[in-house]
């Protein structure tokens, strides 16, 4: 079986237009061409608005022939579809097989949503808000300190970016600020370089070079100056596609605090995992995290740290509470004591909220420092989050239900619209095959299964449902050969062929089709995908 056949017919459309085999040579897509040309020449009709919808449909059949015409899009288009031929993806020597020709498909879809995000200004930043209870509790207030950082970034040309950003932090009477520069050159296809430079807190000069040193393969190497000391640091990155979920990091640092880590990454899509192990001339450790995808909207987190620095296990979890905004909540024990963890995260901008409550480790209280919020996140869920979202995804399905209504309108109106265009010669064939007791399309519809069912059956007849079907008599006429047979290809959408549309997108449609054959009558009901060939004796009434 093709790929495009593991797809479900959703890369065959364009073969579905031209009413050939995803197998079709070039020649028998040619003679399909000329066909569809014939019908839909706009230099054939003098009406208007008969030559506005034969344009349209002549220009389709022209897209689908330039495309299934060539051995390199042709491909590209039964494993991904349109999807793959507007991504830019080519073909070469080097990228013939299936698994990289999806691998540089996906790339090109980052590389063109990164172009995307950098072609205006964008601004990202973080807000730390650290409170106390204790020190509240104590009368001393409940702010113990605050930072934020924010960076703004700019595509200045096709291969320049520079970003320009700052921070400040107060703790207690003590404040700082730093500010920071950077300058980035795309040098090549594979490899950039950085200028960075940054005043206040940690002022530095420095910079840093990044290199594809394969398909999966990559590195950075960096250089950076104290301002202070003139103390110099190097740094050494390597990272490595291990699989397409999962990766492995080396990094190396030499300088005043001399360090060096290995990290693991796993992400596929219902889970994420991520370890790390540094050790270094001031400090040693390993973290390791795990998170959870329960739904498209929530998800849960464990983290473990252990060092000479730490010691601590982090339990929490998120959900997402619009497109663009995430919510989560984190319980944190350790050597350093007991916390909560708010964050809020709307699209590059994050509030966190770090709630200090003990300093002691006591087991009653670190108990109950994880339960109360976690039975109130229940609670809260069940009594308002749960109803509260009903009501908001019943009215989005309300409003797109409307919108696929009119959708499902406009493309039946195409539909009937290319069918008057088709009228003509399939009555012309219709009539043919009249005189020598040939095939015959008496009645045709494609839609809705439940609506098919109540031809036959009129008690069964549901109204609510009758604007889900398509009566398609006249296509099917049309396309009954000279010679009394008419195939539909298996694995092709029946949606695609000319004249159809999809009158009930999302939902399983069914094609029924009653017909005569040398004066017999007969019927036959097929799905979406299955192949269809006119006549066959089984069908017999």
């Amino acid at each position: 079986m093709t790929q495009a056949a593991e797809d479900g017919g959703s890369n065959r459309e364009l073969y579905a237009l031209l009413h050939v085999s995803p197998e079709a040579s070039d020649e028998e897509i040619r003679k399909a061409y000329r066909q569809w040309a014939q019908v839909y020449h706009p230099d054939k009709y003098q009406d208007q608005q008969m030559k506005e919808v034969a344009t349209g449909n002549f220009q389709r059949i022209c897209e689908a022939y330039e495309i299934l015409t060539d051995e390199y899009k042709r491909q590209i288009y039964d494993i991904y579809g349109m999807e793959g031929l507007t991504s830019g993806l080519e073909l070469g020597p080097r990228l013939n097989k299936v698994d990289e020709i999806k691998e540089e498909l996906e790339r090109l879809k980052r590389k063109q949503e990164e172009e995307k995000k950098s072609a205006h200004f964008q601004p990202t930043g973080v807000m730390l808000a650290q409170l106390s209870v204790p020190s509240f509790l104590a009368g001393r207030g409940l702010m113990r300190a605050m930072s934020m950082n924010s960076e703004i970034q700019s595509q200045i040309s096709k291969n320049n970016v520079i970003a320009f950003g700052g921070a400040l932090a107060v703790k207690g009477s003590d404040g700082n600020a730093a500010a920071n520069a950077v300058f980035r050159h795309q040098l090549s296809s594979v490899s950039s370089v950085e200028i960075m430079a940054s005043v206040g807190l940690q002022g530095l000069i420095g910079v840093q070079t990044s290199r594809q040193l394969s398909r999966h393969a990559n590195a950075t190497m960096g250089l950076a100056v104290s301002l202070r000391d003139g103390s110099i640091n190097l740094s050494n990155s390597w990272n490595r596609q291990l699989s397409t979920t999962s990766n492995a990091r080396i990094e190396m640092v030499l300088g005043s605090e001399s360090s060096i880590a290995v990290g693991w990454r796993k992400k596929d899509q219902n889970m994420a995992a991520a370890g790390e192990i540094r050790i270094g001339t001031s400090a040693m450790g390993a973290v390791a995290r795990y998170t959870r995808r329960f739904s498209s909207k929530s998800h849960a987190r464990i983290t473990g740290k252990i060092g000479s620095t730490a010691l601590e296990l982090e339990i929490g979890g998120g959900r997402k509470i619009s497109n663009f905004s995430t919510a989560k909540m984190l319980y944190t024990i350790g050597i350093q004591g007991i916390y909560w963890k708010l964050e809020l995260h709307r699209g590059a901008q994050n509030l966190v909220v770090p709630i200090f409550l003990s300093r002691h480790i006591n087991l009653g209280f670190a108990a109950g420092a994880f339960l109360l919020p976690t039975s109130l996140y229940f609670t809260l869920k069940s009594l308002v989050f749960k109803p509260y979202y009903r009501r908001r995804e019943k009215q989005r399905a309300l409003e797109n239900m409307e919108q696929t209504r009119t959708q499902v309108q406009e493309s039946k109106a195409a539909a009937e619209k290319a069918q008057k265009l088709l009228q003509n010669v399939a009555n012309r064939k219709r009539n043919k095959q009249l005189e020598t007791n040939g095939l015959v399309i008496v009645e045709a519809v494609y839609g809705n299964p439940e609506v098919i069912k109540g031809i036959n059956n009129p008690e069964e007849k549901n109204d609510e449902l009758a604007s889900q079907m398509l009566d398609v008599t006249s296509p099917l006429n049309f396309l009954v050969s000279d010679s009394g047979q008419l195939k539909l290809h298996e694995g092709v959408k029946k949606s695609g062929i000319m004249g159809f549309c999809d009158p009930c997108p999302g939902e399983t449609k069914k094609l029924y089709v009653k017909y005569t054959y040398g004066g017999n009558r007969y019927e036959v009901e097929v799905d979406d995908l299955q192949e269809l060939i006119l006549p066959r004796e089984e069908h017999r009434i």
